[in-house]
Parts: structure tokens; C-alpha cells; sequence
């Protein structure tokens, strides 16, 4: 085989010239080897996720989850929260019923 042949094949459904391409469109430099090893690899993949499709049965549903899942969390129930000076309690530095905290931007009026 030679790098010059443009439809020059691997026995695949992938060229050699396809994968040069890909290669400089990733910006990979690749050797003449790795070519045909890309290329071989390649074909493995294509082959198999074909055969994925083919195995795809119509009268099988499909799912998000191998296991059947059930909801971990607990039910939304309103509870009673802090009240503002609970909240503020706490805080370094509180004015005007909001916490204070130390300016980090500038003017931006």
C-alpha cells in the first residue's frame, strides 16, 4: 500500500486518507504505520456499533436504567424557618437587617 493511492482501502469502510484527514484536523502527526493501524481500529469500531444497531429489537422498550429506581428523597414538607434576627445572630457584621460584608467591586454608579 501506498500513502499516494487516494482511494487506496484497508479491507474496511474507513480509508487511509480518512484518517490522514481526521489526523490533520486534529492536528495529529501521524506516521504511514499508524495510519493503517488507525484505519484497522477504526473498522473494529464502525463494525461493532453496527452490530449494536442490528441487535436492537423492536418489541424490546427501551430504558434509562438497567434496575428499576425508586425515589431516595423525602417528601417536600414546609417546616418553620430562621427568623431574621435568628439568621443574623450569627453573623460578624450585620446593618439594616441584611448581613454586611466588605465591598469588592468598585463604584458602579
Amino acid at each position: 500500500m501506498t500513502a499516494d493511492s487516494a482511494e487506496e482501502r484497508t479491507g474496511g469502510v474507513i480509508t487511509r486518507d480518512e484518517v490522514a484527514h481526521l489526523a490533520r484536523l486534529a492536528r495529529l502527526a501521524v506516521t504511514d504505520s499508524e495510519l493503517d493501524t488507525f484505519a484497522s481500529q477504526l473498522d473494529v469500531i464502525i463494525g461493532s456499533v453496527a452490530r449494536v444497531g442490528e441487535v436492537a429489537a423492536d418489541d424490546i422498550p427501551p430504558t434509562s436504567h438497567a434496575v428499576p429506581l425508586e425515589n431516595v428523597f423525602r417528601p417536600d414538607e414546609r417546616r418553620p424557618g430562621l427568623s431574621q434576627e435568628q439568621a443574623l445572630a450569627g453573623a460578624p457584621a450585620a446593618e439594616d437587617g441584611r448581613f454586611r460584608v466588605p465591598r469588592i467591586l468598585g463604584e458602579e454608579q
